[in-house]
């Protein structure tokens, strides 16, 4: 009839009446032993003891945890809340409410610990991305204020320092469209146009596309044995391209002179496809990897600013392939090589 771990207040109630009632009709007719009168006592008691304690629950107990739902709700309740918090929330006993609350108090901790996360994420994107868009202006007033001097008579120090306020302000749009691109991303506002094409034949558009930093390396590519056979994914492939760009670009500019780039394409379960870039240029230190995705993040912060880059590109790369509900990873060793790695799925 009662279930011990869920009771109402009226059975909660019709319980305690019925037990104290009965105790005392039976006291009663053990020193009277009169069937009529322990009839009366228990009916008398049960009908005053009934209230008092339905009474006591309803308006004293349940009211509060009515109360507490309410506080955890934050959001003044529809007609059809207020029937649930009326008919439902009553059957739920003491117990129940305690995990409910608990469950309560551990997700708002979780929320004020992904809040600090993001305020701390963002104080530091902020203030990475001021120090990263000072740099170049910084520059750029410099070659301005030389020319301003005087150094716009010298046609040899002027084509210089006019070619040094370009490469400043190259620099300083390019972070700008990254910037643009991975906000972009983030709030969703670039659609993922899904369509089929061969992984093998962007790879080698990027890599043709790339040729000449490639030369001024001497760096050799080539598709890993078994890879060369086409593969068909289901992407978006301007967006794969970009990812492909990012990823071959830092393979070149931290790759060595007469250095190696390996594509591999390997296929997996439902029916998905790793894609794996390789060199064996200078190599990432282990602590560093787990951080390569963060926007801005740089291992070396005077060798990254001396073969370019804004620091957003494999955070870029991140975002995309997620957006595919993929997954990226990188694996690197000192001096051996890196290995930057994606899946997409084949339909």
């Amino acid at each position: 009839m009662f279930k011990e771990k869920n009771l109402s207040p009226k059975q909660l109630a019709l319980l305690t009446a019925l037990l104290v009632s009965s105790l005392i009709a039976l006291s009663v007719f053990v020193l009277i032993a009169n069937w009529k009168l322990l009839l009366v006592y228990f009916i008398a008691c049960f009908i005053v003891i009934y209230l008092l304690v339905y009474q006591i629950l309803e308006f004293f107990i349940y009211r509060k945890i009515k109360l507490i739902y309410k506080l955890i709700s934050y959001t003044k309740a529809s007609k059809r809340e207020e029937a649930y918090q009326k008919y439902i929330l009553p059957q739920k006993g003491i117990d129940d409410v305690r995990v409910d609350v608990e469950l309560w108090a551990a997700q708002k901790v979780n929320e004020i610990q992904q809040l600090q996360s993001n305020e701390q994420f963002r104080k530091e994107f902020l203030q990475n991305l001021s120090h990263e868009i000072k740099t170049p202006i910084f520059a750029i007033q410099g070659y301005l204020e030389l020319l301003a001097d005087g150094a716009i008579e010298d046609p040899t120090l002027s084509k210089k320092f006019i070619g040094q306020a370009e490469a400043n302000v190259q620099r300083l749009v390019g972070l700008l469209n990254d910037v643009d691109v991975i906000t972009n991303l983030e709030i969703n506002k670039e659609p993922i146009l899904k369509q089929h094409f061969v992984i093998q034949d962007l790879i080698t558009e990027v890599v043709q596309n790339l040729n000449v930093k490639l030369l001024k390396k001497n760096i050799q590519f080539q598709f890993k044995k078994g890879s060369e056979v086409p593969v068909e994914v289901f992407a978006d492939k301007n967006k794969i391209y970009q990812v492909l760009v990012n990823v071959f670009s830092n393979a070149v500019k931290y790759g060595k002179i007469d250095g190696q780039i390996t594509a591999s394409v390997y296929h997996l379960e439902d029916k998905k496809v790793l894609i794996e870039i390789s060199d064996n240029g200078i190599g990432i230190e282990e602590a560093h990897i787990p951080r390569l995705f963060e926007r801005f993040y740089r291992t070396d912060d005077a060798r990254s600013r001396e073969v370019g880059g804004t620091g957003l590109g494999l955070a870029i790369c991140k975002h995309i392939i997620e957006a595919h509900g993929e997954s990226i990873h990188i694996r690197s060793q000192l001096n051996v090589g890196t290995t930057v790695g994606f899946t997409l799925p084949q339909q």
